[in-house]
């Protein structure tokens, strides 16, 4: 049978064939959050394994007194406006699917107190002197439900930049506030927005995610435990870390121990040896570019997750693959441009993208301007170089697979691209109209559907004196450039909510202009990271398919989740059962935050999302509940 043949039955061929993915168990997610207007807005999960007409029943319990909602099962959306509840009394919510004429009561119940606010507060054990960054969420002890993963700041420095830091603090929390507990990395782990990046997923399958981050001598774990020599001191007198053993670390997510370490690969090498043909092209040897690190995590068998840990991205780039099995990291491969791949070196962001991008079932990873295949192999390059933003989904719905949206920042070429995700074809361009003030390209970048006269996903750019909007084609339709950092959905309908700073608005195509929905600030809370913007993290946690965001207040001592009140009247699975999404969380916290994206095109026009390919790990859901 030749080749092409081949290849079009593989493309054709339905995403049902592949194997399964084993991915987490997660319950209905009930949330509950006054509306301001005297009302309940109730919301809670449609899975990924449920049939597409399922129906619920949900419950209010107040004063011993139990009161079915509805009369009829819910059958149009997973929400319901509770217009009768007292905001006098404490009130406990549960849903009930119907599947075969039988109700099934989740485990998970919601209770809002009388006179709670329209947010989940956690108070924080902030250490002094630090706060609150990015977060992220898993599920830490196999109950369905995510805690919080929060990394705690102190005193950092750009990679740029001399100068002593604090020790890296992560702290885990669950919904209802309670620490479980605390890692310091130590004195010999750098703090900055390119140094540790923290993986939270179930990477050997067994119900309960695990954390995975770069230490070093003197790492102390969740349970007190040292890793390595805690009387070792690398730190320079410019306050970099140049030498020393670098290590890589499981650690359990219920208790924050260490599980196992390993040597970090790639190891540093020559100091030197990380400039390139990226970026601005210059080498240095004081301790910049060599310690750029990424990680992701990659269904790289299709099957199973893989942890891919990364270092550099101005000039040689290294990704490093590794399994987590019976308590034991094993290497799967090692992707580095020193080794066969020359015109590799220099395409990495300051943030990745993992997704499949050839339907092979297997994950890739688009590392800025290249990416890398399933087997640790280059699949292509286009040369354009390093960038500061990327953006990939089916963001073109009239061509085949995804597409790629970025910048670039290359001195002699710099603008925005997009591209085919697949083959690394550039469709279309768009040239810096001048240098920004360091003489690069735009930093920023966004690709969302906002616009529905327009088919596919809107992009545009910030800086380099790119202005106003474009559509998928590349077409300029706005004269006017909306905000330019995240993305959110929000409100009831399937396009994207711009989310900038604290606030999440809504952009009106007719006049050019952002409406505001949400402001973060009415309810004394900042957000994260300078320019950037970024909450400490967006995602679909909780609820229906709409996404929440969490925000660290100003006196930093608590994080405030907030959930959309808003009707809907469309009936989607979490955005966490997609595969693309799901991993795009892990990641979202490396370096330069970007806005997860489904793996399928979502906004105007869309088909129903396709069913993915996934096997539920339930088999600890049954321990939990004994150990309750």
């Amino acid at each position: 049978m030749n080749k092409v043949f081949i290849y079009l039955i593989t493309l054709f061929l339905p995403a049902t064939i592949f194997a399964q993915r084993q991915m987490e168990y997660l319950n209905r997610g009930i949330v509950a959050v006054p509306d301001g207007k005297g009302h309940v807005f109730v919301s809670w999960r449609m899975l990924a394994t449920d049939a597409d007409n399922i129906a619920f029943n949900l419950y209010r319990t107040a004063e011993n007194k139990v009161t079915k909602l509805n009369s009829k099962p819910v059958t149009a959306v997973t929400s319901w406006l509770d217009e009768k509840a007292d905001g006098n009394q404490t009130c406990t919510y549960q849903v009930a699917a119907i599947v075969n004429g039988k109700e099934i009561k989740d485990d998970r119940t919601y209770t809002l107190k009388a006179g709670a606010p329209a947010y989940i507060s956690i108070p924080l054990k902030t250490p002094a002197g630090y706060a609150p960054n990015d977060a992220s969420v898993g599920d830490l002890d196999g109950d369905g439900t995510y805690e919080i993963i929060l990394h705690q700041a102190g005193k950092g420095k750009d990679n740029s930049q001399n100068g002593i830091t604090d020790p890296p603090i992560f702290q885990a929390y669950t919904l209802e506030g309670k620490l479980l507990w605390e890692i310091n990395l130590g004195r010999n782990i750098r703090e900055g927005a390119h140094y540790t990046q923290f993986m939270v997923y179930d990477l050997d399958g067994d119900g309960r995610a695990e954390i995975a981050m770069k230490t070093a001598d003197g790492t102390i774990d969740g349970q007190g435990k040292v890793i390595g020599d805690s009387t070792k001191n690398y730190v320079n007198n410019n306050g970099r870390i140049l030498e020393g053993p670098e290590y890589l670390t499981i650690f359990d997510g219920r208790t924050g121990a260490a599980l196992y370490t390993t040597d970090y690969v790639p190891a540093r090498g020559r100091i030197d040896g990380w400039g390139g043909t990226g970026g601005n092209g210059r080498n240095d040897s004081y301790g910049n570019r060599v310690d750029r690190f990424l990680a992701c995590v990659a269904y790289l068998d299709g099957v199973h997750p893989s942890l891919v840990m990364c270092r550099g991205y101005y000039g040689r780039s290294v990704l490093a693959a590794w399994d987590w099995k019976d308590n034991k990291l094993t290497q799967r491969w090692v992707f580095d441009t020193e080794k066969g791949y020359p015109d590799f070196a220099g395409q990495g962001n300051h943030n990745l993208t993992v997704t499949d991008v050839d339907g092979d079932g297997k994950d890739e990873i688009i590392y800025g301007q290249m990416t890398v295949d399933d087997n640790g192999k280059g699949l292509y390059t286009t040369g354009i170089g390093h960038a500061d933003a990327l953006h990939v989904t089916d963001l073109d719905p009239d061509r085949p697979g995804k597409e790629v949206f970025s910048t670039q920042e290359r001195f002699d070429d710099a603008g925005a691209n997009f591209r085919d995700a697949k083959t690394g074809e550039v469709i279309w361009k768009k040239a810096s109209v001048k240098a920004g003030e360091d003489g690069e390209g735009p930093g920023r970048a966004c690709a969302l559907d906002i616009d529905p006269r327009y088919k596919g996903y809107e992009c545009w750019v910030a800086g380099a004196g790119i202005t106003g909007l474009f559509d998928c084609k590349g077409n300029k339709i706005a004269e006017k450039t909306p905000p330019c950092n995240m993305g959110i959905y929000w409100d009831g309908d399937v396009l994207s909510e711009i989310l900038n700073g604290t606030l999440v608005g809504k952009w009106d195509y007719n006049n050019s202009t952002v409406t505001k929905l949400f402001d973060g600030k009415d309810y004394d809370c900042v957000h994260n990271n300078g320019t950037k913007s970024n909450p400490c993290l967006s995602a679909d946690i909780l609820g229906d398919w709409r996404e929440e965001v969490i925000y660290r207040t100003r006196d930093n001592q608590e994080l405030r989740i907030f959930s959309t009140t808003i009707p809907t009247t469309y009936k989607f699975y979490t955005l966490m059962q997609d595969p693309q999404y799901r991993l795009s969380i892990v990641w979202q916290n490396v370096a330069y935050n970007q806005p997860p994206h489904p793996g399928f095109y979502f906004g105007e026009g869309m088909n129903a999302p396709p069913h993915p390919s996934i096997s539920i790990i339930e088999q600890h859901k049954n321990d939990n509940a004994k150990n309750k």
